[in-house]
């Protein structure tokens, strides 16, 4: 953890659970994986972006991923965003397809999700890191607890805020923090994952993005833009 900068509206939430043994004991895993050879990614130096992007006090919207993608050149610290350039990964296809029906935009060339990130919307994935080809590698290696220190940090906050979960390792991160269920002034969608292998059990057609816009304007902190130009 020592190669990634916590972004100064983030420390108050974050420092005490990486003072803590399993942040420690994560850090000294990761490093003794990479001096094994094993390649990780996001890079180092990118494993927060998601938090630099969007500053705790202005986070309007929270969407979970899983962890991040385990392919060359493909995570960059943004949960199911890859950088320009990068073929767009299937489960991103179908957000764009979700996108397409639910608002009428065009579905997006580029899979870089930076402009969602820079409006308040907080791209975070459970496990901040994973290695290359193995996919949940790095699960339960204490990612966990610095992931639901972010979410609840969000849910803990007074401005109305939607958490969007996508599939059951997200459902399962709401459970962990219970002040999201104790929230009378939040919106949690749910619904199966973007992936190929559950997008037709419920993401299809569950309409996030026009929900999520219709709860922020009424509560007076303004709509996304979604598009991806």
């Amino acid at each position: 953890m020592a190669s990634e900068t916590i972004p100064e509206s983030w420390r108050p939430a974050l420092e005490p659970v990486l003072a803590a043994p399993e942040a420690r004991k994560l850090g000294g895993w990761l490093k003794a994986e990479e001096s094994a050879g094993k390649q990780v990614y996001p890079p180092r130096g990118t494993r927060l972006a998601a938090l630099a992007l969007t500053p705790l006090d202005e986070v309007r919207c929270v969407i979970l991923g899983q962890d991040p993608y385990h392919g060359p050149g493909q995570a960059h610290g943004l949960a199911f965003s890859v950088q320009a350039g990068v073929r767009v990964p299937p489960s991103l296809v179908n957000i764009y397809k979700e996108l397409e029906a639910d608002l009428g935009l065009p579905r997006a060339s580029t899979g870089d999700l930076t402009p969602w990130a820079r409006q308040g919307v907080l791209l975070l994935n459970n496990t901040l890191t994973v290695e290359a080809g193995l996919a949940g590698s790095h699960a339960g290696r204490g990612w966990d607890a610095i992931t639901d220190a972010c979410v609840a940090a969000a849910a803990a906050r007074e401005g109305p805020t939607v958490f969007i979960l996508w599939g059951s390792h997200a459902k399962k991160k709401a459970s962990r923090v219970p002040v999201l269920g104790r929230s009378s002034h939040h919106l949690v969608l749910t619904s199966a994952h973007p992936s190929p292998l559950s997008a037709h059990n419920g993401f299809f057609g569950s309409r996030p993005f026009s929900q999520t816009n219709a709860f922020l304007e009424g509560a007076g902190r303004g709509a996304i833009d979604w598009r991806i130009m």
